[in-house]
């Protein structure tokens, strides 16, 4: 398998773990991925050593194809997407698809739900029946109190929580560490939850050494399993499925910090965001939702 394959590959499953994509947007991405593997074929050159020349090539023959403009918009994202990711995992050091600009698709910003919802899903996931509402009701309230992404919380062992930490110590992309906090709720959830917890233990595994173990081959609750019962979760809240995933818990996080007040740096380093860029969407989305307050509460909005 070559290189830019195996690359291609390591972020469609990061798409379909960490942001909950649906069936059909990781097929679509995948052949988006495919497109311009064959296109760099034909240069001899892949994916991973694409220069920046080589996909303003692609992107501009994407134009001359007689593509529809979403299916053409669609692949420079995908491609897009893939080298934010790649450089993120310290594969390469440059992004060759940064330079060139891409036609105005509108802003797109990130699902995220208020806190009044949230509050809402963390009372449905603890409703459900006795262990198995404790530990949501833990996984929602450790993903919402710390930012931290999917695979991370699954990454999670029995030892890092076992003392009642005030913060964990998070190995997030390309290896980096960072310090996770945990707020008194976070920890009095896992406190409740510690006491279910063999109730998820494989026969005879009393040495799992995970937090969130499982009957299942992999010895841990999966990112998927975890996927599914959020969704059941937010339909007994009122809330649609759709809008909400394990990475949106990561959102809420990050928005609900800087409505608050919080200082951007401060939620970058949070999150683990390499590039403050990537932090910054989240200002857009917490501006839009204080704009809609002041119009739909202060005294003075609309007034006829």
């Amino acid at each position: 398998m070559s290189q830019g394959r195996a690359w291609a590959e390591a972020f469609l499953e990061m798409m379909a773990v960490e942001r909950a994509a649906a069936k059909n947007t990781l097929s679509a991405y995948t052949r988006d991925l495919e497109d311009a593997a064959g296109f760099l074929a034909g240069r001899g050159r892949d994916l991973s050593n694409a220069s920046a020349e080589e996909v303003e090539a692609y992107f501009a023959a994407l134009g001359q194809r007689g593509l529809s403009p979403a299916t053409a918009a669609r692949r420079r994202s995908a491609v897009r997407q893939f080298y934010r990711f790649v450089l993120g995992e310290g594969w390469r050091q440059d992004d060759p698809s940064r330079r060139v600009e891409a036609p105005k698709q509108g802003r797109s910003l990130p699902k995220v739900l208020s806190r009044e919802e949230m509050d809402r899903l963390i009372a449905a996931a603890a409703a459900r029946d006795g262990a198995q509402g404790l530990r949501l009701a833990c996984m929602v309230e450790l993903a919402y109190a710390s930012g931290l992404r999917i695979s991370e919380l699954t990454s999670l062992t029995l030892a890092a929580l076992a003392r009642d930490p005030a913060y964990l110590i998070v190995k997030g992309k390309g290896g980096k560490e960072r310090l996770a906090p945990l707020n008194d709720t976070a920890r009095a959830a896992v406190k409740a939850y510690l006491e279910a917890r063999p109730a998820f233990l494989p026969k005879g595994d009393k040495a799992n050494p995970w937090l969130f173990p499982s009957r299942g081959a992999g010895g841990r609750l999966t990112p998927r399993r975890f996927a599914q019962l959020l969704d059941e979760a937010a339909a007994d809240a009122g809330i649609d499925p759709a809008r909400v995933s394990p990475h949106v818990l990561r959102h809420a996080f990050a928005t609900h910090l800087l409505e608050g007040g919080a200082d951007l740096r401060v939620v970058q380093t949070l999150l683990g965001h390499a590039d403050i860029a990537t932090t910054q969407i989240y200002t857009h989305v917490a501006s839009d939702r204080l704009a809609e307050v002041v119009q739909t509460k202060h005294p003075l909005a609309r007034k006829g």
